[in-house]
C-alpha cells in the first residue's frame, strides 16, 4: 500500500463512549456507547454452530434498543475486560460504521495509562490476525491529549511535558507526562467521573420528589448535567445567590414521559452547581474518598522528579467530556495555586525569611478540542508522515509476533 493513500482510522474506545473516525478530521465521525448486545443462545452442547448467530449482535445506540439481547460493556474503568466481545465490537466499528476495508488502512488505537503489555498484545493479535491491518499504533491517551492542547493559542511551543486531567464517563486519571513519556509510578486515579455526577444529580432530584418517571430518572439526570451544570467558586455564596434571586438561577427542564407521552417539568436549582462540585468535595457522594481533585493533581506533581515539577504545574491540560463544565479549569487552577503558594510560604517561614522561593507558575489549559482531546490528538498525529514510520507493521508482526507492541516509539522523539 502506498503510504497515506487512504487516511488512517483513529479509534478511541472509552468506558462509556467510543470515538471513531479518520485521521485529518477535527471531530470523530461517530460517537457511540461502548456497549454490545448479544443473543444469549441456549447451548445444547459445547459446540456452537458458527454461522448466523455469530453475526447476530449490535453495538452502540442500536444495542440499547434490543430487548431480547443482553447488553454488555467490554471496557471497565478504561481497560478492556472481555476480548471476545472487543473483537466483535471492532468488527462492527470497521465494517458497519467506518465502512472501510481494514487491509487498506493503518490504525491508531488508544490505551489507558497503566495498560498491561498483555492487553496490548491481545489488541495486536485481534487487529493483525482477525482484520489483517497493514499497520497499528497503540498510543497512550494522555500523550494524545497533550498534543491536542497545542491548538490553544496560549501554548505556542509544542511541548509533550504536562499534567493531564483526563475525565470521561467511567474514570478520571491524573497523568504526568515528561517529554512524551508517562511517569507511570506517579499516576493517580480518582473514583469520580461523569457517571458519578449523573448518579449524584439523580439522587438529589429523587430527594426532592419531582415528578420524573422512575425509568427515565437516570436519562433526565444526565441531560440536566449536560445542559445546566457549572462549577461555582464558593458553595455557600452560590446557595445565597439562589435564595436571593431564584428566577434568575433556577432553570426549567421539560421532558416527555416515554410511556404516557405526557409532558413533565423539573425545576433545576442547586443541582446545577452541586453535581460537578463532587470533584472538589468528593465526600458528598463517596464516603470512602475525600481528596479534592486539585489536591490529587498537586500530589501527583510532588511525587514526580524535582526537575520536571515546574513544567508540570505550568501545563495542566484538560481532556474528556467531564472537564467541560463551565469554569472547571479556572477552579482547578485557583485551588492548585492556593496549595502551591501555601507550601512556598511555609518553606519561607521555616527558613525564617533567608530563602525566598521563586514563585510557581500554575496554568490550567482549556482548549476548543477538549471534549474529544484524545481522539483529536490521535487524528492529528495519524495524519503526519512520521506516523507511518512508527507503526508496527504486519510484516513485523508475522516475523516477531505480538510482543512487538510492548514498545511504542513516541512522536517527536524519533531521530
Amino acid at each position: 500500500m502506498a503510504m497515506g493513500s487512504l487516511p488512517a482510522c483513529v479509534v478511541d474506545v472509552g468506558t462509556g463512549y467510543s470515538k471513531l473516525g479518520f485521521a485529518g478530521n477535527t471531530e470523530p465521525q461517530f460517537i457511540i456507547p461502548s456497549c454490545i448486545a448479544v443473543k444469549e443462545s441456549a447451548r445444547v452442547s459445547n459446540k456452537v454452530a458458527r454461522g448466523v448467530d455469530d453475526l447476530d449482535f449490535f453495538i452502540g445506540d442500536e444495542a440499547q434498543e434490543k430487548p431480547n439481547y443482553s447488553v454488555k460493556w467490554p471496557v471497565r474503568h478504561g481497560i478492556v475486560e472481555d476480548w471476545d466481545l472487543m473483537e466483535k465490537f471492532m468488527e462492527q466499528i470497521i465494517f458497519k460504521y467506518l465502512r472501510s476495508e481494514p487491509e487498506d488502512h493503518h490504525f491508531l488505537m488508544t490505551e489507558p495509562p497503566l495498560n498491561t503489555p498483555e492487553n496490548r498484545e491481545y489488541l495486536a493479535e485481534i487487529m493483525f490476525e482477525s482484520f489483517n491491518v497493514p499497520g497499528l499504533y497503540i498510543a497512550v491517551q494522555a500523550v494524545l491529549a497533550l498534543a491536542a492542547s497545542w491548538t490553544s493559542r496560549a501554548v505556542g511551543e509544542r511541548v509533550l511535558t504536562g499534567t493531564v486531567i483526563d475525565s470521561g464517563d467511567g474514570v478520571t486519571h491524573v497523568i504526568p507526562v515528561a517529554e512524551g513519556y508517562v511517569i507511570g509510578s506517579c499516576i493517580k486515579h480518582i473514583p469520580i467521573a461523569g457517571r458519578d455526577i449523573t448518579y449524584f444529580i439523580q439522587q438529589l432530584l429523587r430527594e426532592r420528589e419531582t415528578g420524573i418517571p422512575p425509568e427515565q430518572s437516570l436519562e433526565v439526570a444526565k441531560l440536566i448535567k449536560e445542559r445546566f451544570c457549572y462549577i461555582c467558586p464558593d458553595i455557600a455564596k452560590e446557595f445565597g445567590k439562589y435564595e436571593a434571586d431564584p428566577s434568575r438561577w433556577i432553570k426549567l427542564y421539560e421532558g416527555l414521559n416515554s410511556v404516557t407521552r405526557e409532558k413533565f417539568n423539573v425545576e433545576v436549582g442547586h443541582e446545577r452547581f452541586l453535581g460537578p462540585e463532587i470533584f472538589f468535595h468528593p465526600e458528598f457522594s463517596n464516603p470512602d474518598f475525600v481528596t479534592p481533585i486539585s489536591t490529587v493533581v498537586d500530589d501527583v506533581i510532588q511525587n514526580c522528579p524535582i526537575d520536571v515539577r515546574r513544567p508540570l504545574y505550568k501545563n495542566v491540560v484538560l481532556s474528556g467530556g467531564s472537564t467541560m463544565f463551565k469554569d472547571f479549569g479556572r477552579r482547578v487552577q485557583r485551588d492548585l495555586k492556593r496549595t502551591v503558594d501555601a507550601r512556598l510560604k511555609i518553606s519561607e517561614e521555616l527558613s525564617q525569611g533567608r530563602i525566598k522561593p521563586k514563585p510557581m507558575e500554575v496554568q490550567v489549559v482549556s482548549h476548543s478540542m477538549q471534549r474529544y482531546a484524545v481522539w483529536f490528538g490521535g487524528s492529528m498525529l495519524a495524519s503526519t508522515a512520521e506516523f507511518y514510520k512508527v507503526c508496527h507493521t504486519k510484516a513485523d508482526y508475522d516475523e516477531r509476533g505480538p510482543s512487538i507492541c510492548r514498545y511504542n516509539p513516541v512522536f517527536g522523539t524519533m531521530q
